[in-house]
């Protein structure tokens, strides 16, 4: 039996993609954590141009749904983001940044190409690990609560495939054919060492 990996799921801010598959894999039971790889935790203001802009593990999700809800509770309740917060409260206190904490997973899959090009550069920027191999994966996900929603039992289809695997250094292909058969689109990966 192959031993059970750790996950990480990694988008931009830490708050639509990456955590609405972090609650699917930690309903299943597999040991998950989540992350943002931008430099801010950014949200849809009240116009296109005016967006919230908050920091990493500095406010809580919970400050984060207190000032919103001060601003206007009826637009955030229209647009999701009400919602999309009180589900994060219940996972974890506040939005983490990849690239502040250390690594303790075996597998990241990130939700855009643009978060899987950071976190392979800062893996690969860290240096002087101790060699352990990391499966760094690719699902574009457009970054809505539609496609979230959607993604997140992809990511646990995609993890449970790695987690049966005895090798995934060596069935990576075979693992990455098989979730194609099954659901159309072929994930890119880089495995890297720290």
């Amino acid at each position: 039996m192959a031993e059970p990996k750790r996950f990480a799921m990694v988008c931009a801010a830490n708050m639509n993609r990456s955590m609405e598959a972090h609650r699917v894999l930690l309903e299943r039971g597999l040991d998950v954590k989540s992350y943002g790889a931008g430099n801010h935790v950014k949200l849809p203001g009240a116009s296109r141009d005016n967006p919230n802009v908050f920091s990493f593990g500095v406010e809580s999700y919970q400050q984060i749904y207190d000032a919103l809800m001060e601003q206007d509770a009826a637009l955030y309740a229209r647009n999701g983001l009400k919602d999309m917060l009180e589900r994060n409260m219940k996972i974890k206190p506040r939005p983490q940044r990849w690239q502040d904490e250390p690594i303790e997973v075996d597998v990241v899959i990130c939700f855009e190409e643009r978060v899987f090009d950071n976190v392979v550069e800062d893996v690969r920027g860290r240096g002087g690990g101790g060699g352990e191999p990391l499966l760094v994966i690719n699902m574009d996900v457009v970054d809505s609560h539609e496609e979230a929603l959607k993604a997140g039992p992809r990511a646990l289809k995609l993890c449970a495939l790695i987690d049966e695997s005895e090798d995934w250094e060596c069935e990576c292909d075979e693992i990455m054919d098989t979730f194609q058969a099954e659901e159309g689109r072929r994930p890119i990966y880089s495995i890297c060492y720290h």
